[in-house]
């Protein structure tokens, strides 16, 4: 794709927003969203929601459990995903290890295909179902993690899989193991390659997190159900947390195109 391809296909999709903007405004004049009478209502739910006794906090502490569960689940997960994926990576070149290979497939397969919140139920009321005195949260941080994981691996294995095997060939043949080529020539160059599709699936993790107040976890969608049930008002708190996860993911993937525009240049340079 042609610079010239890729600033087009931005301007149609800045088109687009405006136009979905323009009509989202003119729904809103339409239904009297504008007026003064709709506008004191809205001031005083909001107040009853977000304002009185504090209510906010509530979605503040609940974003902090949620950002704590992504981090720690992403931790896991590139742990696991790269063990996984030098395990594949490793028998796919020659090194014989069946057995591991194996387990790395089935582990990969059956993570990938079974829903994330039926894992993490799993992990919670049978695996450690016992574990009553251990805190929710590491359960969902090890369950989102696990499964992100399996993820990872595709990610790391397709970046190390994109690397010109002749320079694996040229490492060994200057006496270095298969480990230490691994680790000091492709791994480098792999996860340059792979960085933005990390930050992608951190992304994905941290709207997958939702989920787990399902276990009892009060993160940031649980934060919005309980207002709910305080005030027996059902849109402006679920409205608040979906806005709130909007403006995160805008941010990150803002951040994202510029991580991937410095490699760019990085690799041009």
């Amino acid at each position: 794709m042609t610079t010239r391809d890729r600033h087009s296909g931005a301007g149609r999709g800045d088109i687009l927003l405006g136009l979905v903007g323009a009509f989202l405004l003119y729904e809103l004049w339409a239904s009297g969203f504008f007026t003064a009478a709709a506008w004191a209502d809205f001031n005083r739910r909001f107040y009853q929601n977000f304002v009185k006794d504090d209510r906010y906090m509530m979605l503040v502490d609940g974003l902090k459990s949620t950002i704590f569960m992504t981090s720690g689940a992403t931790v896991i997960g590139l742990i696991v995903g790269l063990i996984l994926s030098v395990i594949r990576v490793a028998h796919k070149g020659g090194v014989h290890i069946p057995v591991l290979n194996k387990l790395a497939e089935t582990y990969i397969t059956v993570l990938r295909g079974t829903p994330a919140m039926v894992q993490l139920l799993i992990w919670n009321f049978t695996i450690f179902a016992s574990a009553r005195d251990l805190n929710t949260q590491y359960i969902a941080i090890l369950a989102f993690g696990l499964n992100s994981g399996a993820y990872v691996a595709e990610i790391f294995r397709g970046g190390i899989e994109s690397i010109d095997p002749g320079q694996m060939e040229a490492a060994r043949s200057l006496g270095l193991t298969y480990g230490s080529s691994m680790s000091h020539v492709i791994l480098p160059q792999a996860l340059r390659n792979v960085v933005p599709m990390l930050f992608n699936e951190f992304i994905a993790l941290l709207k997958e997190t939702s989920i787990a107040g399902y276990i009892g976890i009060d993160d940031l969608t649980r934060a919005g159900q309980n207002i709910q049930a305080l005030t027996l008002e059902h849109s402006q708190p679920l409205v608040m947390v979906a806005i709130i996860y909007l403006v995160i993911v805008l941010c990150l993937t803002h951040l994202v195109r510029k991580l991937e525009e410095w490699l760019s240049r990085g690799r041009r340079g």
